[in-house]
């Protein structure tokens, strides 16, 4: 008999449709895979044949089970197709309905005494199958929450084969599973956890800088001396940041849930993450890749916050892998045979000090490297990468005055409020097509919503001359000045706006004394 059963799996961050064909033929009682499998599948055939057994179900002898995995050309990894293999089995055995069986997805590894085991990437999965206009998943019950994240489709949870040839006999036996992580979605509080600026005494240039990168998405490199409070400043962006919206929530659960990252199953990212990394992570790590392609730190930090601190630290070529996603806002893994594209919309926050000591240019403290050595530490950093980042700002160390003041600091919640005013303003724009925030303009965009007047145009000019910005930064200027223009509530770009935006371009890395 032949028999077929849906499935799904994963390229990237999104699914496609798998159809497990089954045939049974004369031969020697062995299941033999085709269809691009990898270790992992091929070794199905040995778990499918073993919770088979254990579940008392009689595979004919002298018969032959070939299984098919289409579309054949694309390669298939890992266990979660054992659950479909093994049903699509037994319907060409004759146990399940073919009818009843076309009216399902399924996906699950299976134990060797027939339990249905959690697997990676469901929510996709799920996506897809209601795309495809099939209302019913089984899935593992560890990942049945997870799957039901998607409205409309009925998600059944099973935890051993035999519930599952129960669903397909009268799915009226079990209840799908139904979740409300919308509602717990708009209840929650998704900046309660972040430290507050009212903590960070003084660096009131640093904060307005970091309030302006919020607001327009701009990336952001601070440099000063160790303890002056880059990290601290850092860690705290995600308080002003503007809320994520309920899709924004799902595209970033997708991600993680094709990472095995989501740490509770079933609900929803709450928060935009705040990704880290330090400076000896693997360029596979950082950007994504490996033997099996997974998403790296900048795809994890998709509509949240990358800090690199000791940016300086980090290896060049990893740095000059940055260029991609910086520009494009995507990360492209490719194969010999396939190319795996994840999301890297993320706001970069560097941090690194201005020489090796780390004292170049502080009063307090004296540095003792050469302007060789100081010049040939900020060469690790190449004018392409800085280029792409729109705000260069110096941390001083505090003085006395400042240490010793009590209170009196702009709240986080304050600035959020500023920045989603200006944010709002971005977005009564775009009342007629997709919004971008103003780092993210395009050149049609740009000349529509950024244009300046004669004074500011000649400002930009001198600029452009005295400090030999490229095509790339001129642009940036320009997106910079419609923030702060934005912020100020200003609806046209003023000349103030754009000497504000120079003069976070101006620094002369190495070189200060």
């Amino acid at each position: 008999m032949f028999s077929r059963v849906g499935s799904g799996a994963v390229t990237g961050v999104d699914a496609y449709g798998i159809e497990v064909e089954v045939d049974c033929c004369g031969g020697m009682g062995q299941i033999s895979i085709v269809g691009l499998p990898d270790t992992a599948v091929k070794e199905s055939q040995e778990r499918v044949r073993a919770a088979i057994r254990a579940c008392q179900f009689i595979m004919p002898p002298g018969k032959k089970w070939v299984v098919n995995l289409a579309p054949a050309d694309t390669r298939k990894e890992g266990p979660s197709l054992d659950l479909p293999i093994a049903i699509g089995v037994l319907a060409a055995t004759g146990y399940v309905d073919a009818e009843r069986l076309a009216q399902f997805w399924m996906m699950g590894e299976l134990g060797l005494d027939g339990s249905v085991r959690g697997v990676s990437g469901i929510l996709p999965v799920a996506m897809t199958c209601m795309q495809a206009g099939i209302k019913n998943l089984i899935v593992p019950e560890a990942n049945a929450a997870e799957a039901a994240l998607v409205e409309g489709l009925n998600v059944f949870a099973v935890t051993h084969l035999k519930q599952v040839l129960s669903i397909l006999e009268s799915e009226k036996a079990f209840y799908p599973v139904h979740s409300d992580a919308r509602q717990r979605f708009i209840r929650s509080s998704q900046s309660n956890a972040v430290p507050d600026f009212s903590d960070v005494k003084g660096q009131g240039h640093g904060k307005r800088a970091l309030m302006i990168a919020a607001a327009g998405r701009h990336n952001i490199i601070m440099v000063g001396p160790p303890g002056a409070g880059k990290s601290m400043l850092a860690r705290r962006l995600l308080g002003i940041m503007p809320c994520l919206e309920f899709e924004e929530a799902l595209e970033l659960t997708k991600l993680y849930s094709v990472a095995g990252l989501l740490v509770e199953k079933g609900d929803v990212m709450m928060s935009r993450p705040f990704r880290a990394p330090h400076h000896s992570a693997s360029l596979s790590g950082l950007v994504g890749g490996g033997s099996v392609p997974r998403p790296g730190e900048v795809s994890l930090s998709h509509l949240g916050v990358l800090f690199l601190d000791e940016v300086i630290e980090f290896p060049r070529r990893h740095l000059e892998a940055l260029r991609q996603p910086l520009e494009n806002r995507t990360v492209t893994i490719s194969r010999a045979h396939n190319a795996f594209t994840y999301p890297a919309a993320f706001l970069l926050v560097a941090a690194c000090n201005p020489c090796p000591c780390g004292y170049r240019g502080d009063p307090a403290k004296y540095c003792a490297c050469s302007s060789y050595q100081a010049e040939r530490y900020w060469s690790k950093l190449s004018g392409p990468i800085l280029d792409r980042i729109d705000i260069h700002i110096e941390i001083g160390r505090l003085n006395e005055v400042e240490l010793a003041s009590e209170g009196g600091e702009e709240s986080s919640e304050d600035m959020r409020l500023k920045v989603m005013r200006a944010v709002e303003r971005q977005k009564s724009r775009f009342a007629e097509g997709k919004f971008v925030f103003n780092g993210q303009l395009n050149q049609k965009e740009l000349r529509r919503f950024c244009q300046i007047g004669e004074l500011a145009r000649e400002l930009l000019a001198r600029a452009v001359n005295q400090l030999g910005l490229s095509a790339r930064a001129y642009d940036r200027v320009l997106r910079l000045a419609r923030t702060i223009a934005d912020l100020e509530a200003e609806e046209h770009i003023q000349p103030q706006h754009v000497a504000e935006a120079i003069r976070y371009r101006n620094l002369r890395y190495g070189l200060s004394a």
